[in-house]
């Protein structure tokens, strides 16, 4: 390995290329080692290299006692739900659901570090919803192989846990969606695996704050589009890309169904918000492009140009005064009190 600056080759202790002020051999060597090996870019830290598939573990059992949705065995969803808006009781259910992804959310978060593989994550996430009684919602809907979606710095979104080990300076989108209570609740976060450079921390806070912009254009009376027109909107100040391919969803009974949540300014989206209806806000920003492309296993969705992705996602709730966000962390108020 060579110094970047003055070309001379790097002795083990001279300080590490990467600005850490260790020696070299204590920071980056082994790992320069490594990736010359793999036939990679020595000296270019593995946060910044396209993320490639690793192996994957069979998927998770379930216990027999934990309520299943209708796709667990054959992997298809049910039939179309047509009446969205909820009953009070389907109201109260979808709080209790909502409730306990953000604690399995939170159990997950914890355990990111560098060098923990996206499937252990898998497990954590596996092991705290039937902790809870619930059932992992992503398992085996539409045949999708794991229990969490973990989307590393250039997956946008339904990236399958495998046996990459995170490294300092990911950063890590974790999706998590559980059925308990008969409803499936529905939450994500961004979050830095390690110390993340500063335009990656600040796209995880912009991000975050597409979302918040999205939320606060839910009210009666209002139309879908208008979600769409205030992420747009914030995000444009940057400069960022908002996906367009993939979209938030309506939610209950259902994991998926109305109604659609396109993240930019769709004109056609004109479906009327009224209260008792529960979707999810869930906003994919890019620091380059809009575009993507997908890996062949026919999930994992990519920025086009390789450059970084994130995204944040809350269940919320149409009510008669606004909007009330089921999937809060415990004790965090809600955004907006119309």
């Amino acid at each position: 390995m060579r110094n970047s600056s003055t070309g001379a080759k790097l002795g083990n202790n001279d300080p590490c290329w990467c600005g850490s002020g260790q020696k070299y051999k204590r920071c980056h060597q082994s790992r320069d080692l490594l990736a010359k090996l793999q036939g990679e870019e020595p000296g270019k830290p593995s946060s910044f290299r396209p993320v490639k598939p690793g192996a994957l573990s069979a998927p998770r059992p379930v216990p027999e006692r934990i309520p299943r949705p209708e796709y667990a065995l054959t992997g298809k969803p049910g039939a179309r739900i047509k009446d969205v808006i909820k009953t009070p009781d389907q109201i109260a259910r979808m709080r209790l659901a909502c409730r306990a992804a953000r604690e399995v959310l939170e159990i997950t978060k914890r355990a990111v570090k560098p060098g923990i593989t996206t499937d252990a994550l898998d497990a954590i996430t596996h092991q705290a919803c039937i902790d809870l009684g619930g059932y992992p919602s992503p398992l085996n809907y539409m045949g999708f192989p794991k229990s969490l979606c973990t989307s590393v710095n250039e997956v946008i979104c339904h990236g399958i846990p495998d046996s990459r080990p995170l490294a300092e300076g990911d950063i890590v989108n974790l999706d998590v969606t559980i059925f308990i209570h008969g409803m499936h609740g529905d939450c994500s976060e961004t979050v830095g695996v390690g110390a993340i450079d500063p335009a990656s921390q600040k796209l995880i806070d912009d991000t975050r704050a597409c979302m918040l912009a999205g939320i606060g254009a839910v009210r009666p009376g209002y139309m879908i589009r208008d979600i769409g027109r205030a992420i747009d909107a914030r995000a444009a100040k940057d400069g960022y890309g908002v996906v367009r391919a993939f979209v938030g969803h309506g939610i209950g009974e259902r994991f998926h169904q109305d109604p659609q949540v396109p993240h930019y300014y769709d004109p056609s989206a004109t479906f009327a918000m009224v209260p008792g209806i529960t979707f999810t806000v869930e906003p994919m920003i890019n620091l380059g492009t809009w575009k993507h492309s997908s890996w062949e296993d026919g999930w994992t969705a990519v920025t086009a140009d390789l450059k970084r992705s994130a995204q944040h996602e809350h269940t919320v709730l149409v009510t008669e005064r606004g909007v009330e966000v089921l999937t809060l962390a415990e004790g965090e108020p809600q955004p907006f009190a119309f």
